[in-house]
């Protein structure tokens, strides 16, 4: 019979994204995860398999811990869709701002590091990175619906927008941590969502 596990499992794979976005993916090792997790290396196999299902889980934790929890919360009919998108993006430029690390997004970060040559890796960020589309699509076009977001572009073209403005806020963020320049960022596209 099984011995039962000795640890807690959400605590170690907080462990286990703390150090891989520290670090990335390539550049942390079995031996930095099974340190920072406080675990042997046979234990950390015995529990996730290898690194890269360890990374897979890690990474799917952080989604359902930030980006899902952040969708949900703002998807509460009773905010209002504009301001729902700008609390979005609101929070975000408040979590970069106070990143001394300056870690970014752990999905933006899989996207870059492993999206090229990692198939799994890529569809996992990209599923993620379509929900978050998916938001603000929903979010647009409930706003068009009701005249408080403009109509001069779809709901799709506006999703996509904000997208990539997420994207660019998240990869600035990394090397330019500067208020000025991330709501520089956001404030014309924010500008691009109200009606006339």
């Amino acid at each position: 019979m099984a011995r039962p596990r000795a640890f807690d499992e959400n605590e170690v794979l907080d462990a286990a994204i703390r150090c891989f976005w520290m670090h990335g993916y390539e550049a942390t090792s079995v031996r930095d995860l099974a340190s920072s997790m406080g675990l042997t290396g046979a234990s950390l196999y015995n529990a996730f398999g290898d690194k890269h299902a360890l990374y897979e889980r890690a990474l799917k934790r952080y989604v359902d811990e930030s980006v899902a929890d952040r969708i949900r919360r703002l998807e509460d009919p009773v905010i209002a869709p504009r301001a729902a998108i700008g609390a979005f993006f609101d929070e975000i430029v408040e979590r970069s701002l106070n990143d001394p690390d300056m870690k970014g997004c752990m999905v933006v970060n899989a996207a870059v590091e492993l999206g090229p040559h990692d198939p799994e890796l890529r569809a996992a960020a990209g599923r993620t990175l379509g929900e978050i589309e998916a938001f603000f699509h929903r979010r647009v076009a409930a706003g068009q619906t009701v005249g408080a977001i403009s109509t001069d572009q779809t709901a799709e073209d506006l999703a996509h927008m904000l997208l990539g403005v997420l994207l660019g806020i998240r990869v600035l963020a990394r090397i330019r941590p500067e208020r000025a320049l991330l709501e520089g960022v956001l404030r014309p596209a924010l500008a691009a969502l109200e009606p006339r």
